[in-house]
């Protein structure tokens, strides 16, 4: 049985929280994301079941010997008008357009594992998913690069009507059909960079 991933914020602004967790469900699909108003509400949920934390600035100061001891996986938000630092936490800018936020989620994630945190607290999406084919992945890169059918069939040297059956593919097997869901799936399975974007 595969370990699906619990992700908690906790914010006592309900519609951040509420932001949030729509982003993040939309990134990480196979996870379960919870949102909380207080400290107490979450400590009342079983706190130590939770891969990270997305908490407000606000509740890590008032708390910060609940987050310390969790450090590893707590992510402040803050924003440009809250000056915070805090060594080894990781800060999220959420007074931001939501493509430059989940660019920013993306990085956390990417960061995450670099560090070694354990790849079952949030495993690639590939794991759940059908397989692409080496064509498809190289279409699916170019279509986080914006470009048009055209421009992808004359960038890989294949006819336009190929280029639209691996596109019908990709969207049949991943589900996805938005080019901004494609571009996550792409960045979390490593197919793009996450700068690149």
């Amino acid at each position: 049985m595969k370990h699906i991933p619990e992700i908690a914020i906790v914010d006592a602004n309900t519609l951040s929280a509420l932001g949030l967790q729509t982003i993040l469900e939309e990134l990480l699909p196979m996870a379960v994301i919870r949102t909380f108003n207080s400290l107490e509400t979450l400590i009342d949920d079983t706190p130590d079941m939770y891969a990270h934390y997305f908490v407000s600035a606000q509740l890590y100061v008032e708390y910060t010997h609940f987050f310390l001891a969790r450090r590893k996986k707590a992510i402040v938000m803050a924003g440009d008008s809250q000056p915070f630092q805090l060594s080894g936490v990781p800060i999220l800018n959420i007074y931001q357009p939501k493509e430059q936020l989940v660019k920013d989620i993306l990085k956390l994630h990417q960061h995450a594992h670099q560090r070694g945190n354990p790849p079952e607290a949030m495993p690639p999406r590939k794991m759940l998913e059908h397989e692409l084919s080496a064509r498809e992945i190289e279409v699916l890169v170019q279509i986080t690069k914006g470009l048009i059918n055209k421009e992808i069939a004359d960038k890989l040297n294949i006819s336009l009507t190929t280029v639209i059956t691996h596109r019908k593919n990709i969207t049949d097997k991943l589900g996805i059909k938005s080019v901004s869901g494609l571009t996550i799936y792409a960045v979390m399975n490593g197919y793009v960079e996450a700068d690149r974007i």
